[in-house]
């Protein structure tokens, strides 16, 4: 898609098509980076989303009561 800056006070911006907006899933904030000569937009995720949902992954996972371990085989052994 082609578009121009458009004056927005002393500086300039960029217009976002609502459809792109929320393919991109875009809300209320962004980040902003420059790669390679190209400017990147992606949406702002809050400082450790996500970390939750991988502590109960990762808890279910460890704390798997069918799994041995070497101190359950010693354990049997005595």
């Amino acid at each position: 898609m082609k578009t121009r800056p458009v004056s927005m006070g002393s500086s300039r911006g960029v217009r976002i098509p609502k459809p792109m907006i929320q393919q991109l899933g875009l809300c209320d904030e962004v980040e902003l980076q420059v790669r390679e000569g190209a400017l990147g937009i992606a949406p702002l995720r809050a400082p450790r989303a996500g970390w939750a949902e991988a502590a109960a992954e990762a808890s279910k996972a460890l704390l798997d009561p069918g799994a041995s371990t070497h101190f359950n085989d010693a354990r049997r052994r005595t």
